[in-house]
């Protein structure tokens, strides 16, 4: 009985631990998983598709339990984070979360649900669009700052262009408030352009103006590729849009934009794996589950989903060829990662009595 009461004991300060060190860029998990729903439901895999879109949902629904539990017990640990410009951004993975799922269950007829998240996701990011930068950047009395630019700052463009795609989604199946909806698309659209254009000046300039070490190399910086691929996306729904004043004015730019940007996240592909080459084969440092390995499989499932949009809204034949294949890579990525989310999440909360509770980042599968 003592070893029974023990062992729950130790269990319980592992739940308690893995809560409190929580990575506020988990809901990447939920980003990476219902746009890999998406590409196998453009496959036609519809069961495989609807279970990954449940799945998606319940992670969603765990993580907003798990994030407001951390909330109330653990305030000063999410204040470090939002403080915090190497980890602030991530805050924004919940916007992207929130929209991806809704535009998920668009795709399946679920439009009231879709409507509710893009309100939620909406007022998510226009809160987080403002605080972020503040407490995480420009609130800080130590200088410079932008020696703490990483690749979590291009998660704040994803935010805005899946708010993009997500309004775009829903704009077809609206009667009152088309316009509007429109408006949204093309105003976050266009936000998400300049602050890519932002993001990448300053991350640019840390690599230039500092070391750069291996281990500085994590998975976050496949999102400047994630960026421009969800950018495309974005732009191909809001081209295959009913007519509206916005999207009438801007149709040609965007199409046209839409294009640069899936040449230049391509480009980028190699330069990401090189960088990852460089990092784990050439000096070795271990390859071992963390939450930020989502940053690699919704940068992946994107570039495929985005690549099938665009081919068929600019009439591309071989990016939508490219996109529907570089699709199975994206899903082999997402089920290597969550199989090791498994292995991870069951070791870290199955603790032998005696042993020693895991505690900071690896109880949560931070970095």
């Amino acid at each position: 009985m003592i070893g029974t009461d023990t062992e729950r004991g130790t269990r319980r300060a592992a739940l308690t631990g893995a809560v409190e060190t929580l990575d506020p860029g988990y809901f990447a998990l939920v980003m990476g998983t219902g746009i890999v729903s998406v590409g196998m439901r453009n496959h036609g895999l519809s069961t495989f598709s609807a279970a990954l879109m449940w799945l998606t949902a319940f992670a969603y629904l765990l993580l907003v339990v798990l994030t407001v539990a951390r909330a109330a017990w653990f305030p000063a640990a999410l204040r470090a984070d939002f403080d915090d410009p190497r980890r602030g951004f991530r805050f924004f993975t919940f916007v992207a979360g929130t929209a991806v799922l809704g535009t998920r269950l668009m795709l399946s007829g679920h439009r009231h649900s879709a409507l509710v998240l893009l309100a939620v996701a909406g007022a998510a990011w226009i809160l987080l669009g403002y605080v972020v930068p503040w407490t995480a950047v420009l609130g800080r009395e130590d200088r410079p700052v932008i020696a703490s630019a990483n690749g979590t700052w291009f998660i704040w463009v994803v935010a805005s262009q899946s708010i993009a795609v997500l309004a775009a989604a829903l704009e077809p199946t609206t009667g009152a408030g088309r316009r509007e909806l429109a408006l949204l698309a093309v105003f976050s659209w266009s936000v998400g352009v300049f602050l890519y254009g932002a993001a990448g000046i300053f991350v640019a300039a840390r690599m230039m103006l500092y070391p750069l070490e291996p281990i500085d190399l994590t998975p976050p910086y496949w999102v400047a590729m994630g960026a421009t691929a969800i950018t495309v996306l974005a732009g191909a729904r809001i081209v295959q849009m009913a007519d509206a004043p916005m999207v009438n004015v801007t149709r040609g730019l965007i199409a046209g934009a839409s294009v640069v940007f899936w040449a230049f996240g391509t480009w980028l592909i190699p330069v990401l794996a090189a960088a990852g080459w460089w990092r784990h084969i050439t000096h070795r440092i271990p390859l071992r589950y963390e939450a930020t390995l989502w940053s690699i499989v919704f940068p992946l499932g994107m570039y495929g989903v985005a690549g099938h949009y665009l081919g068929s809204a600019d009439h591309l034949p071989i990016v939508r060829v490219i996109g529907e294949n570089e699709t199975w890579v994206a899903l082999a990525v997402w089920a290597s990662t969550f199989i090791a989310m498994v292995v991870h999440l069951l070791r870290t909360l199955a603790v032998r009595p005696g042993a020693k509770s895991p505690t900071g980042p690896a109880a949560a599968g931070g970095c």
